[in-house]
């Protein structure tokens, strides 16, 4: 009885960490992002941005996982809905210990090889130390078109179990420094030094072989060829959910049906990123994003299918006609699909997390903006319910 009572302590004392990977395998991290950015040690300003990341497992051989990646970055400045600002994508393969191989070109993911595990059982308070990189998108900070890379060693705790939503997970901590003094950069600004620190405590799920949540402080200081620093600190969360295969076809269906018996006008089709719901009786003033007196109606209309996909996450598109400048057809409809996107978050349709809005101007035509019947469709709303 007291070998068996040693054997139990023993076992909830210890943890083999090992990535598990199934081929077809969907599931998306949502990573959220609170950021100061101090200019010569001032508070400057200070911003959100949402990283939403869709991955796929296409294929598994001896424990080593294919992933397909693409990772959109969104950011807002206050307490409006989040705009999209710039998409990403990888393929590339990690082991069962974590280990990545993926080519140069990708800027994504950012960090890579964290977490790193040993090929053992580690126990409660055991530290282990592992390569990591840090890779960068310099190129409209500081036109350097090559993704930067700055290696690191991380520093590992296991924590034993810690709880994140009410719920018991192995916990660890991950811990880095990171230091560059760039080489060969030319132009009119750019960094003569790099410095940073990263701390995080990740929530591992054995049952799915993956980190479910993590959450990070980190701090990032630029010493500049202009004699300036810039500071970014913040904190950091995010989290994996597993998404189920969206039955697109019967789900553009139903939705078909809901608008017909709304009467409300607008075209459904099934695309890559899920479902989009295309309304282009959507009236605002001329050249504003005010909408018209009784447009919101017909919002609350839509809110009815959002309503009924509540777990699905929502992007916002505004298109416009061919008239005018190009920077100022982007504008309002980037401002547009903001103003639909604030009516769902302001009445509690989607949180802001959830909901990400996108303007393309004049780019994505659907009729002749030759004739004003071709330019009343082009200016038009779209709202898709993202699979993933």
């Amino acid at each position: 009885m007291i070998l068996l009572f040693l054997m139990v302590i023993t076992t909830v004392q210890a943890e083999e960490f090992t990535f598990q990977y199934r081929t077809g395998d969907i599931y998306r991290i949502l990573s959220q992002v609170e950021e100061e950015v101090y200019i010569n040690r001032r508070l400057d300003q200070k911003n959100q941005t949402l990283n939403r990341i869709a991955a796929e497992v296409t294929q598994v051989q001896n424990g080593v996982g294919t992933h397909t990646v693409t990772t959109q970055t969104s950011t807002r400045s206050d307490h409006s809905n989040y705009q999209f600002d710039e998409e990403y994508t990888a393929q590339f393969d990690r082991d069962q210990r974590g280990y990545y191989r993926i080519d140069e070109q990708y800027w994504t993911p950012m960090v890579r090889n964290v977490p790193l595990f040993p090929d053992r059982d580690i126990q409660i308070g055991e530290q282990w130390t592992a390569e990591g990189i840090e890779v960068h998108d310099f190129r409209s900070m500081f036109d350097i078109q090559e993704p930067y890379r700055i290696p690191f060693t991380a520093t590992y705790t296991f924590l034993g179990e810690r709880e994140w939503k009410n719920e018991k997970y192995p916990a660890f901590s991950v811990s880095y420094r990171v230091f560059s003094e760039p080489e060969a950069v030319t132009g009119q600004l750019f960094p003569l030094r790099i410095m940073g620190a990263s701390d995080q405590t990740v929530f591992w799920n054995s049952a799915i072989g993956q980190p479910t949540a993590y959450y990070e402080s980190f701090r990032m200081i630029f010493e500049l060829s202009d004699g300036n620093t810039i500071e970014f600190r913040g904190n950091a969360e995010a989290e994996l959910i597993e998404s189920e295969i969206m039955d697109k076809e019967r789900i553009a269906s139903d939705i078909r049906d809901t608008l017909e018996e709304l009467e409300v006008a607008g075209t459904v089709k099934v695309v890559d990123e899920g479902i989009t719901i295309t309304l282009d009786n959507i009236q605002f003033y001329a050249d504003s994003a005010r909408m018209l007196p009784g447009e919101e109606q017909k919002l609350e209309q839509i809110a009815v299918v959002l309503r009924t996909y509540h777990d699905r996450d929502v992007l916002v598109t505004g298109h416009t006609a061919l008239a005018g400048y190009a920077a100022g057809r982007k504008k309002l409809s980037e401002d547009r699909a903001g103003v639909i996107a604030q009516y769902f978050i302001n009445h509690a349709i989607r949180e802001p997390s959830r909901i990400v809005t996108r303007g393309y101007g004049a780019d994505q035509p659907i009729a002749d903006n030759n004739t004003e019947v071709g330019r009343q469709k082009n200016r038009r709303v779209e709202i898709t319910l993202l699979e993933n």
